[in-house]
């Protein structure tokens, strides 16, 4: 063995060792399977978006991030984030304004400086105030004495 030998086996002992594998830039590609089950949920469910489509996909024990979701939809010309069908906050209150109840109390000082509590109800739908009580000491057990009464009253 010379040492030319020696030195050559060296070199190529270090080239080995120090040559990585050849890796195209960025991240890697999604898989076609993953790609397929984004596109599949997204058309069987289209009031999902992105992010609902990543959260159930990380319910499968697959993490996909919320960006490469959108990527996904956008390429395939799904808008990712559907507008959404259901009514505004002023339609839902329409809706249930005449369910919708508001109670409060207050209280007012009379000539002779006495206070009294008044526990009043003010029904959405109609607008209208609805004195259930007046007292000087309002208890507990005094409020739950006034609501039915308030139901007796609207009928």
């Amino acid at each position: 063995m010379t040492p030319r030998t020696l030195l050559r086996w060296h070199a190529d002992l270090v080239k080995r060792r120090w040559t990585y594998p050849k890796r195209r830039p960025g991240r890697p590609p999604t898989r076609p399977t993953i790609r397929a089950l984004i596109l599949r949920l997204a058309a069987e469910n289209p009031t999902w978006g992105y992010r609902r489509i990543a959260g159930e996909i990380a319910g499968l024990g697959r993490k996909v991030s919320p960006a490469t979701v959108w990527a996904i939809l956008k390429k395939a010309g799904f808008d990712p984030a559907p507008r959404r069908s259901d009514p505004t906050w002023a339609q839902f209150l329409k809706t249930q304004a005449e369910g919708i109840l508001a109670a409060d109390f207050f209280h007012v000082e009379t000539a002779l400086l006495a206070r009294l509590y008044c526990f009043a109800v003010v029904e959405h739908a109609t607008r209208r105030v609805h004195v259930l009580g007046v007292t000087a000491n309002p208890t507990a057990a005094w409020v739950a004495q006034q609501a039915p009464q308030f139901d007796a009253r609207s009928e």
